[in-house]
């Protein structure tokens, strides 16, 4: 997941001109690279979703010293790749396929938002 993460940073360094540095600052950056993929006609979901979503992760996990695990999406039948924070699962490909396919709904920085409430400030930690 964290060669994805560093793909997702690299690509968005060379073809959006944003910087993804693995900060939670970087969250608006890499929405705003979403709504410019999302309207591509292009678009291949299940790629875009695991590199972005990926980078999400990553940060997430970075922040709150978590662990990728493949565990089930609540719901789903198959398992998917998860970030665990202290017994918490957080499923950022699904949220990055969720704000390419439903929108502004589903704006990441809310997401965030959410996530640091019910989690904290915690340090970040590499």
């Amino acid at each position: 997941m964290e060669g994805y993460a560093r793909a997702a940073a690299t690509l968005a360094r060379e073809e959006f001109r944003q910087s993804l540095d693995f900060t939670p600052e970087s969250i608006d950056a890499l929405d705003e690279i979403l709504v410019l993929i999302g309207e591509s006609p292009e678009l291949d979901l299940d790629f875009e979703a695991r590199l972005w979503g990926s980078y999400l992760g990553e940060v997430l996990r970075r922040r709150y010293a978590g662990s990728w695990e493949m565990t089930q999406y609540p719901g789903g039948v198959a398992a998917v790749p998860a970030v665990d924070v202290r017994g918490s699962r957080l499923f950022p490909m699904m949220k990055v396929y969720r704000r390419l396919t439903i929108g502004d709904e589903e704006d990441l920085s809310s997401f965030y938002a959410m996530v640091t409430e019910r989690l904290g400030n915690a340090a970040q930690v590499n």
